[in-house]
């Protein structure tokens, strides 16, 4: 099986230089852009398994480098960017991106997200399968519709199991308020983030051993919400 192939848009040389020894270090084929024109180029020729996207670019925003990119591959796109306000990170992953590293950034976090978008990736692969999640003592069946912890059965409620198995098919992603309103209860409800804290509380009383300190439902502040792969 070929080293996965990363697509870098970056324009700023030091970071390219870091990622280039970083990733090629680790095993990864990297090819890299320093503009949004070439950033949809190499995208579209290589067909990579991740794309890290810098939003800054020189000749397009790295927003409208997303939904075009969007148009055509589902491709994971990890934003890598100094923009680290909240409304920043909501905005890039409604427009499609799927995690959201801000800079300064250490290397052992993105190497984490991406293998984290890789698994995800090679998880969807499988077309008609449903496998089984684990992590941790969290046990969840899609097709068996089973959740359990610690190898006990825990019961939920539609609406707890819905939120749950929309983090489990986007495990390690991070999913905001949006996004998660519109899986669970439709697009109706856009501005009812009320019910996801509501109900994600519910959940981390049954799954978490401490649920002010969660070890699986993570907070994304201002953002949404992740469940943890690893």
């Amino acid at each position: 099986m070929p080293e996965p192939a990363v697509v870098l848009i970056e324009d700023e040389p030091q970071i390219r230089r870091f990622l280039r020894a970083t990733l090629s270090g680790q095993g990864y084929r990297l090819f890299e852009a320093s503009s949004g024109a070439d950033a949809l180029v190499e995208v579209a020729s290589r067909q990579p398994d991740v794309v890290i996207l810098d939003l800054g670019l020189p000749d397009m925003d790295g927003l409208e480098v997303i939904r075009r990119v969007r148009e055509w591959t589902a491709v994971p796109i990890i934003v890598l960017s100094a923009r680290g306000q909240e409304r920043d990170k909501v905005t890039a992953l409604d427009a499609g991106a799927d995690d959201y590293v801000s800079k300064p950034f250490g290397a052992g976090e993105l190497l984490a997200r991406i293998r984290v978008a890789l698994r995800h990736t090679a998880g969807a692969s499988h077309e008609g399968e449903e496998p089984a999640f684990k992590v941790g003592e969290l046990q969840v069946d899609l097709l068996r519709r089973h959740v359990a912890v610690g190898g006990a059965e825990v019961k939920l409620t539609p609406i707890e199991y819905k939120l749950l198995a929309t983090l489990v098919r986007h495990a390690g992603k991070v999913l905001t308020h949006r996004q998660l309103l519109r899986e669970v209860w439709g697009p109706s409800h856009d501005d009812q983030a009320h019910y996801v804290r509501v109900y994600m509380g519910h959940l981390r009383q049954k799954l978490e051993a401490e649920a002010a300190r969660p070890r699986y439902l993570l907070t994304e502040p201002g953002v949404g919400y992740r469940l943890a792969a690893e």
